[in-house]
């Protein structure tokens, strides 16, 4: 775990080995359920990040968002990379077939900024934070940070503003928890015990959700019996409540090119947290439901657009980490 959520030595001797460290920071980026839903592809001037449709969560991200969204993310880690190794990363979506998000290399003056050095303390954490506010200059710095072309950033503070966000997130709740076949989703991404989780290399370690580790047939059982609507909304309008704000991210038009940005958004926002101190989580879930988002988007005032992420943060302690699967499985070999 510790070698994985570190920086390198920068000691990397040739252009393949650097690349592939590239691909080692973009790896450390967030995807739903952490299906880690993209691969990699080197060229001679670019690398290339494309979906991994067998990777799909289709229950909870039908239309493949989230997907998209998180090649965003995982483009943001490789560029803000890219630049602290010596190279420019040019980010750009190419939309034909199932689209790529490449990601241009040309030689600069290694550039080290506080969001590449925050990429491995990232993460996305599960927990109660301990509702101190925010100030002004922090705020000002997330705005910054989450706001890029065609997608900005509402950033809400007001506790009438939050607790209104937080009625559309629990009837979205609701609606999964009700659902079998995303329980079952849900239940076949989760890592119940630390072996479990290392051989996979993927999924949501029960742990990093503020689980215990349990042999799988034990998790298995406990989710089933104690994963219950009552229960998880009590436990969510505990965490919101406990958050300093809560941060919508809304994109212009709704497409995957836009989705993608918006991970690209979220990517900075989330490291921009890090390097303060401050924690963060998703809570999509009003975003996900497709018969809750539009009224989610009329009480959000939008004309137009697509809310695509929904975000506490606050301040709280660091949790158990998901893990990551090794470059070498998501590097598509050269032709």
């Amino acid at each position: 775990m510790k070698t994985l959520w570190r920086h390198g030595d920068g000691q990397a001797s040739d252009r393949a080995a650097r690349l592939k460290e590239l691909i080692r920071y973009a790896t450390l980026a967030p995807s739903s359920h952490n299906t880690q839903c993209w691969r990699f592809r080197v060229t001679d001037d670019a690398i290339g990040i494309l979906p991994d449709l067998s990777r799909r969560t289709p229950v909870v991200d039908p239309d493949d968002h989230h997907l998209y969204v998180s090649l965003g993310c995982a483009a943001e880690n490789l560029s803000l990379a890219a630049r602290a190794f010596g190279m420019s990363g040019e980010v750009t979506f190419h939309p034909a077939g199932d689209g790529e998000v490449r990601v241009t290399l040309t030689p600069c003056q290694p550039e080290p900024s506080p969001l590449f050095e925050a990429i491995p303390a990232r993460q996305c954490t599960r927990t109660d934070y301990d509702g101190t506010p925010l100030v002004d200059n922090e705020l000002s710095l997330l705005q910054a940070a989450g706001t890029g072309k065609g997608v900005s950033i509402s950033l809400l503070t007001v506790r009438e503003a939050m607790e209104n966000v937080l009625e559309y997130v629990l009837q979205a709740n609701s609606l999964q928890i009700g659902n079998r076949a995303f329980r079952q989703e849900l239940e076949n991404w989760i890592r119940f015990g630390g072996r479990e989780a290392v051989e996979a290399g993927d999924g949501l370690f029960a742990r990093s959700m503020g689980s215990p580790a349990t042999p799988r047939w034990l998790g298995r059982w406990l989710f089933r019996t104690l994963f219950r609507q009552g229960a998880e909304n009590a436990k969510v309008a505990r965490q919101v409540r406990s958050s300093a704000g809560i941060a919508v991210f809304i994109s212009a038009a709704d497409d995957r090119a836009h989705w993608v940005e918006a991970g690209r958004c979220y990517q900075r926002f989330a490291l921009q947290a890090t390097a303060l101190g401050i924690c963060n989580a998703f809570i999509n879930q009003p975003v996900e439901e497709a018969s809750v988002r539009p009224a989610f988007a009329e009480a959000l005032g939008l004309v137009g657009g697509r809310p695509d992420l929904v975000v506490r943060f606050g301040r709280g302690k660091a949790m158990p980490r998901s893990l990551r699967r090794p470059v070498e499985a998501v590097l598509i070999p050269a032709s």
